[in-house]
């Protein structure tokens, strides 16, 4: 059956759909079956996977709705070698249209249970509110890897997100766990990102991955490629990066 991870942080801006995408192409590359799911309205995801977000027949929106499944809806990333669940506009729209329906929490997890055995991997890109959409994420997934930057404002988001987790838990996904705290975007030569990533490795121990993704300009001029850096620049640092921090998620859940 697949792992399925949400890459989650209610902070904005740090690198959660760069995650999820070089993430999924990473997996992809070293063998595994990888279903990339979208979860953010603006399918960022989608179009950085070279999928046409526009164009799509059904999305995550039609999976949630109990419109059509997953295997329906999910598409090809023909560039990064791994199927994509991809999401549009439409998508804002089914926080209001979630709320009358019956597991309202759990529609996704419902609808992934049937495609389970076809995957490795099943990667989750949440939005970075804690909404009706990111509780779906969390309610289907066994874990969380969280994408931080190494700055102080990003701790505090993290004793938020924290929270969160500890109170889907309790409540709503009993194996719901952090897999791992991924820095990204990390310069060596600032001191301040050295010394809060001592912090984290203090604190967190071992669930703070070894995998480091440096910054890197190859993997912000991706997106607009519509492709993933791992694919557009495969010899870039972050894009090497990646795929290690891939093969650590595959040892890691040989561990679980």
């Amino acid at each position: 059956m697949a792992k399925i991870f949400c890459v989650a942080n209610q902070k904005g801006g740090v690198g959660k759909t760069t995650t999820t995408v070089n993430l999924a192409a990473g997996l992809a590359k070293i063998g595994q079956r990888v279903l990339l799911v979208d979860l953010d309205p603006q399918g960022n995801a989608t179009m950085g996977s070279g999928v046409d977000k526009r164009a799509l027949k059904q999305t995550v929106y039609d999976v949630l709705l109990g419109e059509c499944g997953v295997a329906e809806a999910a598409v090809p990333s023909e560039a990064g070698g791994y199927q994509v669940l991809g999401a549009n506009r439409e998508l804002a729209g089914a926080e209001v249209e979630l709320v009358e329906l019956e597991q309202r929490e759990k529609r996704l997890k419902a609808a992934l249970a049937r495609v389970g055995r076809q995957y490795d991997f099943v990667l989750i890109d949440c939005p970075p509110s804690l909404s009706l959409l990111t509780l779906n994420g969390l309610c289907a997934a066994h874990g969380v890897i969280v994408p931080m930057q190494c700055e102080y404002f990003a701790l505090e988001g993290l004793t938020d997100l924290v929270n969160t987790i500890k109170q889907v838990h309790a409540n709503l996904n009993p194996d719901l766990q952090i897999i791992g705290l991924l820095r990204v975007m990390f310069d060596p030569r600032i001191t301040l990102q050295s010394q809060v990533s001592e912090q984290l490795k203090e604190h967190f121990g071992d669930k703070v991955f070894d995998s480091v993704i440096p910054r890197n300009v190859r993997l912000a001029e991706a997106p607009s490629y519509g492709l993933p850096g791992v694919v557009f620049d495969a010899n870039a640092r972050g894009s090497r990066a990646f795929v290690e921090f891939a093969r650590e998620m595959v040892e890691r859940v040989q561990r679980m």
